[in-house]
């Protein structure tokens, strides 16, 4: 898996040399001869090229935004309201209950509008906000997801030591760190990409303000933002996914020198549901970014339908499934959303 994240970063830095490249015949003095207008709003394409199926990408997106709502919040309610869950692993699914809604909050409502709407733009500054959003709960969900990792390693291979290395104050202040910095990676991402020049094109080929699709429009040099973006991808991807790879070999290490199948098979239980995640956001994220024809700017081919339904799914099912697949394999989770909804208010 870190192989693939490798690749991912490669692929990366590749799109985004290419789109400096498409701007390199752009010479000092040949832009003194071309009359430039400014870009005050973008055009989201979407699924303008298939509008007969607007209303059906209409109806199941708004009904996994509804399933993401109720299903995070749930999630929430029962970390905070029931005290069997208030340890270092449920205070870390809380977290990526409320990033999921946050990420998927900051995109979905635009994307509905999108698609029953026949204005389809979005203004440069709403724009801006979107890419800050989406770039910092993705950076933020990664780290979020080697903590995990790392409570589940402290759980299983060092348990009499777990309620000091994983005490309140030190999981608070690994989640607080997680959100604080890909918070400001992407405000550094963010920046660096809106202060770019657009001119001409103003059109995105994409459901969102996407980062690489944007830096397609600019009419400028980007190779600050390719440094950037390749230390972003080794600090945010590459880094917690050795972190999940490490921690998790020393798990099945210590499994199979466990001598009970009880004791096995609790184990196993306590870290499917976090490397099932694990395995969805990061394949999702791969293939999402390794295919080069998923970025082609507008004039050339036009994104396949795989490649928006990649989109799709990394965006809104990914976030639908995170509580269904914590809730179906976690029976305290079970436990505790049953007690809620059965509990009685009190007269």
């Amino acid at each position: 898996m870190i192989v693939q994240v490798i690749c991912t970063v490669c692929f990366l830095a590749v799109n985004t040399f290419h789109v400096r490249s498409s701007f390199d015949f752009l010479k000092a003095d040949d832009m003194g001869e071309i009359n430039q207008t400014l870009v005050s709003e973008f055009l989201l394409l979407g699924l303008s090229g298939y509008p007969k199926i607007e209303i059906v990408y209409f109806a199941l997106i708004l009904v996994m935004y509804l399933v993401i709502l109720i299903g995070n919040g749930v999630l929430i309610i029962a970390s905070i309201f029931d005290s069997h869950l208030h340890t270092p692993m449920y205070f870390f699914l809380g977290n990526l209950s409320f990033l999921d809604i946050c990420y998927t909050s900051s995109s979905v409502p635009s994307t509905l509008v999108n698609l029953i709407s026949k204005k389809k733009t979005i203004s440069f500054s709403g724009c801006a906000v979107q890419m800050f959003f989406g770039f910092a709960m993705g950076s933020t969900e990664c780290l979020l997801l080697g903590m995990m990792a790392f409570d589940r390693y402290v759980a299983i291979c060092n348990p009499l030591r777990y309620p000091i290395i994983l005490s309140k104050v030190a999981y608070v202040l690994m989640a607080s760190v997680s959100w604080l910095s890909g918070g400001i990676n992407s405000a550094v991402q963010t920046l660096l990409s809106m202060r770019l020049p657009f001119c001409g094109n103003n059109i995105i080929n994409h459901f969102t303000c996407e980062i690489l699709a944007v830096l397609k429009l600019a009419c400028a040099d980007i190779s600050l933002n390719i440094i950037t973006m390749v230390i972003s991808n080794m600090a945010f991807l590459v880094l917690p996914l050795m972190v999940i790879f490490f921690s998790y070999m020393f798990i099945l290490y210590t499994i199979l020198q466990m001598n009970s199948a009880t004791g096995r098979r609790k184990a196993f239980s306590t870290c499917s549901a976090h490397l099932t995640v694990v395995i969805i956001f990061y394949g999702t994220l791969f293939f999402m970014y390794a295919k080069p024809k998923s970025q082609d700017p507008i004039g050339e081919e036009k994104l396949q339908a795989s490649d928006k339904l990649i989109s799709l799914f990394y965006g809104v099912v990914t976030p639908m499934l995170n509580p269904i697949i914590y809730s179906l394999r976690n029976k305290d989770v079970k436990a505790a959303v049953k007690y809620l909804l059965n509990k009685k208010p009190i007269h």
